[in-house]
């Protein structure tokens, strides 16, 4: 069985074709019940992203059924293939752990992801598609993003596409301390930017929610006044600075809708921010004269100084990653023998926790001490060593060479070394 991971991304896709293979909401179940349902595919997870949609599968081939489920999910379209990127095995493992750190994110080691990763691994869970392979791949990837996180300045001051959105908003357009800011949606992407717009003293927030339950808590925690969205077209024109980032299928602000709130401000300037994939605000809206639209994608720009300032960061990150790639394709590799490890480990601790328990008996029951840590060492002794030299034994009995030999080679390493150092010298006797 081979692993597999494909998929696109902000480097290998426009918005345009990310947003008609994005998966939300009660879609992703439903996708990852066709996923297993395909000839060869035992498991199978999926990520998507506002910046990516990718395919995590265990298959009994190259992976072409789950290449042509993507190519022809509704609206995906056959051109999908030449933005399609592919990784299998070994580079399949390097990807998600490159993923889960924020090292193939838009902005270098942005920490959402690693939330965004975890989500995806407890969809697959929930809907049965996860399998023992997959399941610990995602285990492994937590671990290589925390230990890049903490053991790096990868997560430094951490910037998120929301944060330099807001960023954007004032170096390019808005002082926001004198602007009203329209935020579409509540999700964890609009919290971020309502943090950093608190932040950076915006006079106004709006908060517009499809459930005005949700718009209500997140406005009464930054200040701001909620919505139901069924009014932004009535409040829009109040907006200098609109942020967008719903689950929405289609857009929930079109061109006329913008064009009408431009005409009641008297064609004073907008900023429009769509951070959403599918995009939430329409296309030709940036055809209108007074309108500035952003996408995900034109963010690529500001991300650059970002990128430079945690290259270095980023390089011991890489480090790490290859070191975890390295310690889990070993442990694959090592996969019939961690029964009979597991079993080994499990035996020892048995018998230290019993002799253990057994000395401090003793020691409260008022015994001297000396005593009783030599009958504990002696206990502990007997029990880890008896099976061992009772499989000596029968292999002497039996002549056995092979599990003699592999008896020496365990207890003494550097003795076979030597040898073996020795047979290979080059004036060695033959």
């Amino acid at each position: 069985m081979s692993l597999i991971a494909l998929g696109i991304n902000h480097r290998s896709a426009p918005v345009a074709l990310r947003e008609r293979v994005a998966f939300a909401g009660d879609a992703l179940p439903r996708a990852l019940s066709e996923l297993r349902g395909l000839p060869g595919v035992s498991e199978a997870a999926l990520l998507s992203t506002c910046n990516r949609t990718e395919l995590y599968a265990v298959t009994s081939d190259e992976g072409e059924a789950v290449v042509r489920w993507l190519a022809t999910r509704p609206e995906g379209g056959a051109d999908l293939h030449d933005y399609l990127y592919r990784h299998r095995d070994a580079e399949a493992v390097r990807h998600l752990f490159r993923v889960a750190a924020g090292l193939d994110s838009l902005v270098l080691g942005e920490p959402q992801i690693l939330g965004q990763v975890k989500e995806a691994w407890a969809t697959a869970r929930s809907a049965g598609a996860l399998g023992t392979r997959l399941d610990r791949l995602f285990q492994h990837a937590f671990v290589t993003a925390k230990r890049a996180r903490t053991e790096t300045r990868i997560g430094s001051s951490p910037v998120s596409v929301a944060s330099m959105s807001v960023r954007l908003a004032q170096e390019s357009f808005a002082r926001l301390e004198d602007s009203t800011v329209l935020l579409v949606g509540a999700g964890e992407t609009i919290e971020l930017a309502a943090r950093h717009l608190v932040q950076a003293r915006a006079r106004r927030l709006l908060v517009a929610n499809r459930t005005l339950a949700h718009a209500q808590d997140l406005a009464s925690r930054h200040g701001g006044v909620a919505l139901p969205l069924a009014e932004l077209e009535r409040h829009l024109a109040q907006a200098d600075v609109v942020f967008a980032a719903t689950a929405s299928a289609e857009p929930v602000i079109t061109r006329a809708q913008v064009e009408a709130a431009l005409q009641a401000r008297r064609h004073r300037p907008m900023l429009l921010v769509d951070l959403a994939v599918p995009r939430d605000i329409a296309p030709d809206v940036a055809s209108l004269k007074d309108a500035y639209l952003y996408t995900v994608d034109d963010l690529e720009r500001s991300v650059q100084e970002n990128r430079r300032n945690r290259r270095e960061a980023a390089e011991a990150a890489e480090a790490i990653v290859d070191l975890q790639v390295e310690r889990y394709v070993e442990m694959l590799a090592a996969g019939p023998l961690n029964e009979p490890l597991r079993k080994l480990r499990a035996h020892g601790e048995h018998a230290r926790a019993d002799a253990l328990e057994k000395a401090r008996r003793q020691l409260a029951a008022g015994h001297d001490p000396e005593a009783v840590i030599e009958r504990l060492a002696h206990a502990l002794t007997n029990r880890l060593l008896h099976a061992p030299t009772a499989a000596v034994r029968e292999a002497a009995r039996s002549g056995n060479m092979e599990l003699a030999a592999a008896i020496e080679r365990i207890l003494h390493p550097d003795h076979v070394r030597a040898l073996r150092d020795l047979r290979d010298a080059p004036d060695a006797p033959p």
